[in-house]
C-alpha cells in the first residue's frame, strides 16, 4: 500500500483519493461534490444517474478498508442547493458508525444546520498537531497543510504524442493537496516543481511517479 510520512506521521493513500493518517485513526477526503450529478441533470446534461451511486461506493470501500474512528471532509462535500442527492445522502450517513466532520468548502452553501442535525461537526479549519487542515491551499508558518479545492492532475507523456491526464495527491514541501474524490469533477493539471512528489491515482493502486 502506498504511504507517506510528514513530520514522523505516516499517511496511507488510497486509490479512491481518500488519504489515511495512521496516528490520529483519521480518514481524509476532499471534494466529493455531492449533488454535483443530480444537479447537472437538472440543467439538461447527459450524465449517467448511476454516477450518484458511485460517489457512495467509493466511500463504503475506503471506510472499509482503514475502519477509522474519523472521517472529515476536506470541503465541498454537496456542490450545491439541496437536491435529491441529500436524502441518498442522509441515509447513508445514518447506516454510519463512524464520527464525521467537515471543513467547509466554497460550495458548501447549506445551512450548517442540515449538516449538524446530520450528526457531522463543522469547522472553518483545523490544527491537529502540526497540522494544518483546510479546504483552500494555505500556508502557515510552522504547519504542513492538508487541503483540497484544487482537484490535482499531471500529465503523463506516453510514447510518441500519447498522454494521460491523471488525478493525483500532489505533495509539496509544506503542503499536500488531496485528489477530488467525486465522480463527475474533473482535474486541474499541476506542474510539478523539484523537491514535489507526485502520487497518481489508478483503479487498483496509487503510484509515485518519477519526475
Amino acid at each position: 500500500m502506498t504511504q507517506t510520512t510528514i513530520f514522523n506521521n505516516t499517511f496511507l493513500l488510497h486509490p479512491t483519493g481518500a488519504m489515511y493518517w495512521q496516528e490520529q485513526d483519521i480518514l481524509l477526503i476532499a471534494d466529493v461534490h455531492f449533488g454535483k450529478v443530480a444537479h447537472f441533470r437538472k440543467h439538461g446534461s447527459a450524465v449517467p444517474q448511476e454516477a450518484i451511486q458511485t460517489n457512495f461506493e467509493q466511500l463504503d470501500k475506503a471506510i472499509a478498508c482503514y475502519n477509522p474512528k474519523e472521517v472529515c471532509f476536506l470541503g465541498d462535500l454537496f456542490h450545491s442547493d439541496l437536491n435529491i442527492e441529500w436524502a441518498y445522502f442522509e441515509k447513508w450517513i445514518s447506516d454510519q458508525t463512524v464520527r464525521f466532520t467537515l471543513v467547509i468548502g466554497n460550495h458548501d452553501i447549506i445551512s450548517p444546520l442540515r449538516f449538524e442535525g446530520l450528526g457531522i461537526t463543522i469547522y472553518d479549519e483545523r490544527i491537529i498537531d502540526g497540522f494544518l487542515l483546510t479546504h483552500h491551499p494555505e500556508e502557515r508558518d510552522g504547519l504542513y497543510n492538508f487541503c483540497g479545492h484544487i482537484h490535482p492532475g499531471v500529465r503523463l507523456q506516453g510514447m510518441g504524442r500519447q498522454a494521460l491526464k491523471m488525478p493525483c495527491f500532489f505533495k509539496k514541501k509544506s503542503q499536500l493537496i488531496l485528489p477530488a474524490f467525486g465522480t463527475f469533477t474533473g482535474n486541474y493539471l499541476l506542474e510539478p516543481e523539484e523537491g514535489d512528489e507526485v502520487f497518481v491515482l489508478t483503479p487498483e493502486e496509487v503510484i509515485l511517479i518519477e519526475l
